[in-house]
């Protein structure tokens, strides 16, 4: 198992957190925890407490959304053919109904693609193109893809078809000759927040339309897609995205459209508490399933029906493929541990490359992800597609896989990602070379301390500070996902209460109370069974690192610590 570090923030001026304590009467840990978000001023707080839709940004500082708006009121004004052309996961998907039922809310004579994985692969391609325009499309709008397609989109205009690129990813130096490219990330856009998912420059879109048409409220109505899609894309829970993703589940919570709720009830969650989380680890994988193994435009189908017996229909399709997923996820990771074990020295080789030619391609990033977390090395997996080896790569904190792939290009047909992820693609032939000169890049590049995970901690807390109005105010922190992580604790000299126990295949569970505290704790450790034996054995307390989550019983809402690492204080001194 990785060793972690433990690292605790500081804030470099107390000043801005006794400050903060004192204007919103709330603790310093709770301030402290402000400071940190870059929150200084009780105008700030008040924002983040109070995500509110008055302060989302004006859709038209986003570059060229007069001309996209235009042609979209031109295209429903003459009825015109549209087609809008998704990604096949969640932010796709969601992208893609968002627009999809909006035009044909406005009337629109509108269809829907969605690329298969397997078979065309990501973004646009000029065969999809052909099928498109072989539907008599006239506008084909683009969403959560199409930024880096400059012959693709160049071949549509070609045929006749005029092209709006809705995207979040970065763009290359050249930009698509497009009717208009709306993404905030490209060079000359001076939209002020940048990090929108793809469902919220679609939404953008949408709130361009009906300002000038007048029906400013319209597009309010599928924020839940919104906030399905920001939660599952990963991105920043910040700014715009945080006001987006928050008033999105409040909708999903109070009145879920059909998809939501056969989604939902399929997952075996509470109803009306749904939080980001949840959409991360348990609805997400469940619209991304059918993409992963098949067609994607059956989560489509599934978002924009209106009829709650052909959802809950659609809702066990997505479950059926969630669970033949996870079936192929596991035995293709239990695979590649394997192969780790028996052919990589972990201590020489600091990276891990794998080649399988019989690996499922729709699940070779996920496991890819999984080996990082176990083993805490860069990874790339690979499968073989149509004779060449394709595949994912996922990287380590403190390392760039984007930029270590480009030092390895001659070993490439093509690759495409960012510093944490990336799609790879070579000659099979060729894997044992990439394997040597990845491996080498690696060495040259990563430290040794690289190669611990940093285990961030916000605050070192008492038990004592524990109260119900810490924990309220804390659960306002939330929607939590990235750029607003939930809150991590250091709690110390913290002792057993009860006799531990061992649930599901490998969880902890325990009460805990600390030293001069007469508190007592519900806590479990996900995945933490293995330190059954050392918590019964030890008899000096332990040190703690956790968050603060809920549990409700008999209808009342109860703090509930998740445990995230934990070190012994008898064997701590032994080592010293």
């Amino acid at each position: 198992m990785v060793q972690n570090r433990w690292i605790l923030k500081e804030v470099k001026d107390e000043f801005p957190v006794q400050v903060l304590a004192d204007s919103l009467n709330i603790s310093e840990i709770l301030a402290k925890l402000l400071v940190i978000r870059n929150i200084s001023n009780f105008n700030e707080a008040r924002q983040f407490f109070r995500p509110s839709l008055e302060f989302l940004h004006d859709p038209f500082l986003m570059d060229q959304m007069e001309q996209a708006t235009t042609r979209v009121i031109e295209a429903l004004t003459e009825n015109h053919k549209i087609c809008i052309y998704g990604d096949y996961d969640v932010d796709g998907t969601c992208s893609t109904a968002l627009l999809y039922m909006f035009l044909k809310e406005l009337g629109a004579n509108v269809e829907f693609y969605i690329p298969k994985r397997l078979e065309e692969g990501y973004g646009l391609s000029t065969s999809a193109i052909d099928v498109v325009h072989s539907k008599g499309t006239v506008l084909m709008i683009t969403v959560d893809c199409g930024i880096t397609a400059i012959e693709e989109t160049e071949y549509a205009e070609s045929l006749g078809l005029d092209v709006i690129i809705c995207d979040h990813h970065q763009p290359k130096d050249d930009l698509p000759s497009a009717v208009a490219v709306l993404d905030p990330l490209k060079p000359g856009c001076n939209y002020p927040f940048k990090y929108l998912s793809g469902a919220g420059v679609a939404f953008k879109l949408a709130q361009g339309v009906c300002e000038r048409i007048g029906k400013r409220d319209l597009p309010l109505k599928y924020l839940d897609l919104v906030a399905l899609a920001g939660a599952a894309d990963i991105v920043p829970l910040v700014d715009e995205n945080r006001i987006l993703v928050n008033e999105g589940l409040n909708q999903i919570n109070n009145n879920p459209r059909p998809a939501i709720e056969a989604l939902i009830d399929s997952s075996r969650l509470q109803p009306g508490q749904l939080n980001s989380g949840q959409v991360v680890f348990t609805i997400a994988p469940r619209i991304n399933a059918v993409g992963r193994l098949g067609d994607a435009e059956r989560a489509v189908n599934l978002l924009i029906t209106k009829n709650k017996s052909e959802a809950i229909d659609l809702a066990q399709i997505l479950e059926t493929e969630n669970y033949e997923r996870r079936k192929i996820d596991v035995d293709t990771f239990d695979e590649a541990c394997k192969q780790v074990q028996g052919t990589i020295d972990l201590h020489k080789e600091l990276s891990i490359v794998l080649h399988n030619e019989n690996w499922h391609p729709g699940v070779i990033g996920i496991v890819a992800s999984r080996l990082v977390e176990k083993f805490y090395r860069p990874s790339v997996l690979l499968a073989t597609i149509d004779g060449v080896a394709k595949g994912s790569a996922r990287s380590i904190s403190n390392f760039n896989i984007y930029e270590a792939l480009g030092k390895c290009e001659e070993h490439l047909i093509h690759f495409g990602g960012h510093q944490a992820a990336a799609g790879l693609a070579m000659e099979v032939d060729k894997v044992k070379d990439f394997r040597k000169a990845f491996n080498k890049v690696v060495q040259e590049t990563i430290n040794e301390e690289d190669l611990f995970p940093e285990l961030a901690i916000d605050a070192k807390i008492k038990f004592s500070d524990i109260t119900p109005k810490f924990f309220r105010i804390l659960e306002q922190f939330a929607p939590f996902g990235p750029g607003n992580l939930r809150p991590v604790f250091l709690a110390e000299n913290v002792e057993v209460s009860n006799t531990p126990r061992i649930v599901g295949k490998n969880h902890l569970l325990l009460c805990l109370k600390q030293r001069g505290s007469k508190k007592i704790f519900d806590c479990i450790g996900f995945n933490m069974g293995n330190n059954y034996e050392m918590i019964i054995e030890n008899n000096s307390g332990i040190d703690i690192v956790f968050s603060i989550d809920r549990t409700v019983r008999d209808t009342r809402v109860f703090p509930q610590f998740k445990l995230k690492d934990i070190k012994f204080n008898d064997i701590d001194e032994e080592s010293k």
